[in-house]
């Protein structure tokens, strides 16, 4: 479990495929991950296999990479990071399950006084859970839905502390982006789809 507040923005220093996934050797850091430790790579919850030096290497398997932009990265590529949420920690942004929902594409940047407000393009499933006001996560930044100008859009405002210490700073129009829907709001649509399976008025 994580909470969508970037502790770190780490560096793809290298990628091998392997048994049809990938295995990403990043630069982190933190000098006491272990192995079996979660850390969640632009918002994807992901098991650290081995670590040292500076480096963390995580395999994401095939079906990961169906749902992901992992892989098309390349080594170079900045990507958010944050480590597991511990019992008794600050929940400072929103309850984040590390499981992309979808990838999204950046509509439109535009700087509005002291924050950028970007547009992005969502997937239906992830749209279905989304309310002005409510929470998303994008690249495993937590944020505010400002709004939503078209059932299949959202709108973010990003203040400049977030842009400077995230790769949410760079991001231009065409760029993908991993979506995690509010937890409680995907919940609230399983039950609903049971009630109206059922017939429950």
């Amino acid at each position: 479990m994580f909470t969508g507040l970037i502790t770190a923005v780490g560096t793809i220093a290298t990628i091998e495929e392997h048994d049809g996934g990938r295995d990403l050797t990043i630069a982190v850091p933190w000098d006491d991950l272990v192995a079996g430790e979660s850390v969640a790579v632009n918002g994807a919850c992901l098991t650290v296999v081995a670590s040292g030096a500076g480096r963390c290497r995580v395999h994401v398997v095939v079906t990961s990479i169906d749902r992901t932009t992992f892989g098309v990265m390349q080594v170079g590529d900045r990507v958010n990071l944050e480590r597991a949420l511990r019992l008794g920690d600050r929940l400072g942004g929103h309850l984040v399950q590390g499981h992309v929902d979808g990838v999204g594409t950046v509509l439109a940047v535009a700087e509005r006084e002291d924050a950028w407000l970007i547009d992005i393009a969502v997937p239906p499933a992830v749209a279905e859970v989304c309310i002005p006001l409510g929470s998303i996560t994008v690249d495993g930044v937590s944020l505010t839905i400002n709004a939503m100008p078209a059932p299949d859009r959202i709108q973010v405002s990003i203040i400049p502390f977030t842009l400077e210490q995230t790769t949410l700073g760079a991001s231009r129009p065409g760029a993908p982006v991993h979506l995690e829907g509010d937890m409680v709001g995907k919940h609230i649509r399983a039950m609903a789809a049971g009630w109206r399976t059922r017939g429950d008025q």
